[in-house]
């Protein structure tokens, strides 16, 4: 496919919420205007003794807000992608992961910009030219930047990759952290699979596709799970459900990860993350998903639902779990194969790789960053972005770091630094020194407590295969 170039190159708490501005919310200027009234073009950044902050809007509404170092500027401008927002939630502009991350890199002569996007949702359509066109803002207001990195987490991981995959002459490195790097219609197709499991399995009223009243919808579905997790096999088709997307058995950060036998405790680490965080994306935030493609982008005609299993993580406990309730596991894997299937609407799929699918073709450095319990973004995500980029000859541009941690996005300030310094000096060098864990884990330490909200737990880390691949390798429409 032709990728488009929208603009020039040139010119929940914590899961379901973006992350917030550092310093509230930005102040929209006028509609229509990309320039802050109070300061002329070509500004100097940095070097006046104190950090600034300037924000503006878009033409097309979004806000955007740009911060310069008190001190001396080295050049280079840190582009951040917030995550998802809540369909009609709060929107601030957000230029950083934290507070602390954000002081360490003006301190340290970097630049600030990130805009709101223009609208909230699965935002993807709007986020990469009001990114894009962010960067354009900063140049106006103050110089153009000699080197722009993009980051971002969670959906703001998929922006940043597909920043540098729709802009590459734009950004001279990417940190995509916990980021939907499976692509759009990999991410549904998943949490389709689930759904329909869950439908077929426990609660067959609830809908998965076409949902005509989302809020209640979601209610009946946190219902049917509540009950479920009430008896032995409720518990073992949940679980079961969760391997349809490869479900971590640990949820809380800081907590420590359950026995690889353990059974009882990763199934209620899996209750924890379906009732608390993904529920609302898969059996209510479906309906925004598909009011913006223009139906259904999702399907499981020809998905072996057996197969998946077989390649799931959660193998070994959901077939423990079935057998502990007495209840037959091919009889249930009968049910999913022989239950009417959903189709896609062609169009709807067009706009969801549209918004966002991989080439895996990279021209600059990509350093990932990923927990490896995170069960929003599950981290075979990693899988699926190496494999699209290795298939496209660019693996050596690419390197992935992983924690050890249960969590959607749950780095410390200090993991998050350490890996934005590894970045660095491979955008100085030219070349990639990725230490070992262990000197990961020294250097983040040696940050201070402030950075440390939790020890440092960088890890060597394999993900799994992500269960159902897309990238747009060889795809025709």
């Amino acid at each position: 496919m032709r990728h488009r170039r929208r603009l020039s190159a040139v010119a929940i708490a914590g899961a379901l919420l973006a992350v917030a501005a550092m310093t509230g919310p930005a102040s929209a200027a006028p509609a229509g205007t990309a320039r802050p009234a109070h300061l002329g073009s070509g500004q100097a950044c940095g070097g006046t003794g104190t950090t600034s902050t300037v924000t503006g809007a878009l033409s097309d509404g979004a806000t955007y807000e740009l911060q310069c170092p008190a001190g001396r500027w080295n050049g280079t401008l840190f582009l951040f992608s917030h995550g998802y927002v809540v369909p009609g939630g709060a929107n601030p502009a957000a230029d950083a992961s934290d507070p602390v991350t954000a002081g360490w890199l003006l301190a340290n002569g970097y630049a600030l910009a990130g805009s709101s996007y223009a609208s909230t949702g699965w935002s993807v359509q709007q986020a990469i030219p009001d990114q894009a066109a962010t960067v354009a803002a900063f140049g106006r207001a103050y110089q153009a930047p000699r080197r722009t990195v993009a980051w971002g987490e969670s959906l703001g991981g998929m922006i940043t990759a597909g920043l540098i995959q729709e802009y590459p002459r734009l950004f001279s490195a990417a940190l995509p952290a916990c980021g939907v790097l499976s692509g759009g219609v990999a991410t549904w197709n998943t949490a389709l699979d689930a759904a329909f499991a869950f439908q077929q399995l426990v609660d067959p009223d609830v809908q998965v596709t076409g949902i005509t009243s989302p809020a209640a919808n979601l209610t009946a579905a946190e219902t049917a799970l509540a009950a479920a997790q009430q008896t032995p096999q409720g518990r073992a088709r949940m679980a079961l459900v969760s391997a349809m997307s490869d479900t971590p058995g640990w949820f809380t950060p800081g907590s420590p990860e359950p026995a690889a036998t353990d059974y009882t405790a990763q199934e209620d680490n899996q209750f924890q993350w379906a009732s608390q965080v993904t529920f609302p994306f898969v059996f209510d935030f479906r309906a925004e998903l598909e009011a913006r493609a223009g139906g259904n982008p999702s399907w499981t005609t020809g998905v072996n639902f057996a197969a998946e299993l077989a390649s799931s993580t959660d193998l070994r406990e959901v077939e423990a779990l079935y057998q502990a309730a007495g209840l037959s596991l091919n009889a249930d894997l009968r049910t999913l194969s022989q239950a009417p299937r959903i189709s896609a609407n062609p169009k709807s799929v067009r706009y969801l790789a549209d918004n966002v699918a991989y080439t895996g073709r990279i021209s600059v450095p990509v350093l990932t960053i990923h927990t490896t319990g995170d069960g929003l973004v599950v981290p075979e995500n990693e899988q699926a972005y190496r494999q699209a980029v290795d298939r496209a000859g660019d693996g050596s541009l690419l390197r992935q770091l992983f924690v050890s941690r249960a969590g959607h996005c749950a780095f410390t300030p200090a993991e998050m630094i350490t890996a934005i310094k590894v970045l660095v000096d491979r955008m100085s060098s030219g070349r990639w020194h990725v230490p070992p864990v262990a000197q990961l884990n020294a250097a983040a330490a040696a940050l201070g407590t402030a950075a440390n909200t939790l020890p440092p737990q960088y890890t060597t880390y394999q993900p799994a295969p992500y269960l159902r691949p897309f990238d747009l390798a060889g795809w025709r429409w």
